[in-house]
């Protein structure tokens, strides 16, 4: 009986390995792992910033597309400086002095080398248009908020100074799209984004204080 029973645990384990080599060679496996991108420092400089994202927000895709296309112009160079390469998770969580409602989401690629700052990102579902600081400006007006994605200086808990604006393009909803900048740091905020310092948010009609908004930290 006892046998029996190896012999028979032998017959299934040979089959199942049998199905598992099938399936593991079978043609449309390998079409699938075919078109898993795989992003490295030497296709990244080969890999052309894709503008406005999808309303398909696959995280992961967002996040190596926009290191990806954050390291292109600094690869492109061939500096012989090492890049460095952030990324920021923007929530509606993460709005000081109290998080906001939304389901709102975005992500943020960023590469340095030496002093320059190189920034892509991507977003969705806002609850409704960017703020517009030609017609909704700040007391006194800053000319260099020239849209609604900013950087700042702070911490994860404190509201600080405005450092620069990215450029946005929205998509055909207008509730989602893409933002790139391209910066040269001075020596503190060189020290902040070492720190932890920086922060990306993301200012909109509804949410004028910030409906997105993350930390720069190492990828």
């Amino acid at each position: 009986m006892l046998r029996a029973r190896k012999h028979w645990r032998n017959s299934l384990l040979a089959l199942a390995t049998c199905l598992f080599v099938t399936i593991l060679y079978s043609p449309v496996l390998s079409r699938v792992v075919a078109q898993v991108p795989l992003v490295t420092p030497a296709t990244a400089a080969a890999t052309p910033w894709s503008g406005a994202s999808s309303d398909t927000f696959a995280l992961g895709e967002q996040i190596d597309a926009n290191l990806a296309a954050a390291m292109a112009p600094l690869l492109a160079q061939g500096l012989n400086e090492p890049i460095v390469t952030y990324i920021a998770m923007l929530s509606g969580q993460n709005i000081v002095p109290k998080g906001v409602m939304t389901d709102a989401r975005g992500v943020v690629g960023a590469a340095l080398s030496g002093n320059r700052l190189v920034v892509r990102g991507s977003f969705r579902q806002l609850s409704s248009a960017p703020r517009d600081y030609a017609t909704d400006p700040l007391d006194p007006p800053n000319p260099n908020i020239t849209s609604a994605f900013h950087v700042h200086r702070g911490s994860a808990s404190e509201n600080g100074p405005f450092q620069y604006a990215l450029e946005v393009t929205m998509n055909a909803n207008g509730r989602g799209g893409s933002a790139m900048g391209d910066y040269t740091l001075t020596p503190e905020q060189l020290q902040a984004l070492q720190n932890g310092m920086l922060y990306i948010d993301f200012h909109t009609t509804r949410y004028r204080a910030g409906e997105l908004r993350g930390i720069l930290m190492p990828a």
